[in-house]
């Protein structure tokens, strides 16, 4: 299949995009860290650590599936400055690669919304809780 420079182009709307997914990810994840931070200085908690670690593993996901990102994006326009210049074989290739990095950072996408929702579901199991016990209180108070 012949290749030309439009070819690399229709990733370019794409990988933007996710750039700006992944950025308004992470702005969410530092302000949810920054609080943390804030909440855990003024009242310790111990069962806030596995909370961090968490955190900490979301990090590096939002991380990595940015950096995969710009990679791609940035092997895209190299794409097409080989195909300007001529050297067709090495640009379909190097779009291979930008393919195969996009899918790795989707990958990664798809295993940090898996840990957020795991965490989420804990928070909420942990409201259920609360309020299965507040209204166990409320009954022997009646």
């Amino acid at each position: 299949m012949p290749i030309d420079l439009t070819t690399p182009t229709i990733l370019f709307p794409t990988i933007s995009l996710l750039l700006l997914a992944y950025t308004n990810r992470f702005i969410a994840l530092a302000a949810i860290i920054r609080n943390l931070h804030a909440t855990h200085k003024s009242q310790p908690d111990p069962i806030l650590r596995k909370e961090i670690a968490n955190l900490r593993y979301r990090v590096r996901l939002i991380r990595d599936m940015q950096a995969l990102g710009a990679l791609s994006l940035l092997l895209c326009v190299v794409c097409i400055l080989l195909l300007f210049v001529g050297l067709e074989t090495l640009g379909r290739a190097v779009f291979a690669v930008s393919l195969i990095l996009m899918m790795v950072s989707l990958a990664l996408s798809f295993r940090e919304i898996q840990v957020s929702t795991r965490a989420l579901n804990l928070h909420l199991r942990d409201l259920e809780a609360s309020g299965a016990a507040d209204r166990g209180v409320l009954s022997e108070v009646e």
